[in-house]
């Protein structure tokens, strides 16, 4: 655009340098090195993923580098889940979150475009700063909002992802199908996002391979602008449990099983939700394998809620252990993780994967879930029984 452009801000821009008015605003939410530019790498380049851990690099604008927590519970969910082996990794840092201890590392830059990351050959740099196995990118939102061409965004991804297969030719690229957004003084945001969105799904198929495959992650379906951001653009504690949720099962999905068996965990619950309740499950029937299952919210919203069973084996090991519940008539399941979820109507029944699937005597996974509807009240408790065989 001539004359400048918009940040994710709303800050004018004055071309290329990333300098001006945008510095000024967006202060408080990174340090002035980050504001003043793109620069591809610090002066003293971070090392790149603890040895044997797998380097995941979550690339991107401010909805990757802040404001917004989602890397936060994302990557407690991972631990909690026993992928213990992943190093987050990036040039930019992070913390907080109302979480002691966490990897922030990140390459989320405030105001970034993909035309210009690729026009201006910072991925490289960063990529060598970092050397990720896996790249968790989210870029488009601060293009359509400087109203660039769809076309122009798609030749971008195709530049940075030829530069990520430079430096790894056998990078795994989770790419975002974006969120719409809702920003003041936009209205050709929402189009342009659909139209992008669409356009990526030709463009991965194409692109992706066996050995670097390419998973578009659809941020899109079930994302509320006004419930789910505090400005229409970034996310609010709802935004960032849903967006930690998609990334956690297309991440996962990449990772494989994980290195450590997964523990029992309450993720963390969005803002303003209601305290964790629990429901056990009915008593075993068996008097050899059994097992028993609780049901806990951890998180609800305006429309939705987040849920984890807990599953554990009775006095003998199990093999195989089948989870049913019940969903209320106004309720559906749009995302689980480290489990196989099937509904019939309103009948539920999960059932674990590979590495959760059979239990030693007495021991305990568990399973994730988000969930659609329900209002204002707390989110009901379903009875939960569960089978083992």
């Amino acid at each position: 655009m001539r004359g400048g452009r918009f940040d994710e801000t709303g800050a004018r821009t004055g071309g290329k340098r990333r300098v001006g008015v945008r510095s000024l605003v967006a202060i408080g939410l990174a340090s002035l090195t980050t504001l003043l530019g793109l620069s591809a790498v610090p002066a003293t380049p971070q090392a790149g993923a603890a040895t044997g851990a797998v380097a995941v690099m979550p690339l991107g604008d401010s909805l990757t580098g802040g404001p917004g927590c989602w890397r936060a519970p994302l990557w407690t969910e991972l631990q909690n889940s026993g992928y213990t082996d992943v190093d987050f990794v990036g040039t930019q840092p992070g913390g907080g979150c109302d979480l002691a201890v966490w990897d922030g590392d990140n390459e989320g830059h405030g105001g970034a475009l993909a035309i210009d990351t690729a026009d201006q050959n910072l991925l490289p740099g960063w990529l060598t700063a970092s050397n990720p196995d896996i790249v968790m990118m989210n870029f488009g939102t601060n293009d359509i909002w400087n109203r660039r061409e769809t076309a122009d965004i798609i030749t971008a991804f195709d530049t940075l992802v030829d530069q990520m297969r430079q430096h790894n030719a056998s990078m795994r690229i989770l790419v975002a199908q974006i969120a719409p957004v809702a920003p003041s003084g936009c209205d050709t945001c929402q189009p342009a996002t659909i139209e992008l969105n669409a356009a990526m799904e030709p463009w991965a198929a194409t692109r992706t391979t066996s050995q670097s495959p390419i998973t578009l992650v659809d941020h899109w379906t079930g994302w509320d602008p006004v419930a789910d951001t505090i400005d229409g653009v970034h996310q609010s504690d709802s935004g960032n449990q849903k967006m930690a949720a998609t990334w956690f099962t297309a991440l996962t999905t990449a990772l494989g099983a994980p290195v450590t068996s997964p523990s029992a965990s309450a993720s963390a619950s969005a803002s303003g939700s209601t305290p964790p309740v629990t429901s056990p499950s009915q008593s075993p029937t068996s008097t050899t394998q059994s097992c028993t299952a609780t049901y806990v919210v951890t998180g609800s919203w305006q429309g939705g809620f987040q849920a984890e069973i807990e599953v554990t084996a009775g006095p003998a090991a199990i093999d195989a252990w089948t989870v049913a519940w019940t969903l209320a008539e106004d309720q559906s399941i749009t995302q689980s993780w480290n489990a196989t979820i099937v509904t019939s109507g309103t009948a539920v029944t999960a059932t674990g994967v590979a590495w959760n699937r059979a239990l030693p005597a007495s021991a305990t996974t568990s399973f994730g879930l988000i969930g659609t509807g329900g209002g204002a009240e707390p989110v009901a408790v379903p009875p939960v029984s569960c089978i083992a065989v």
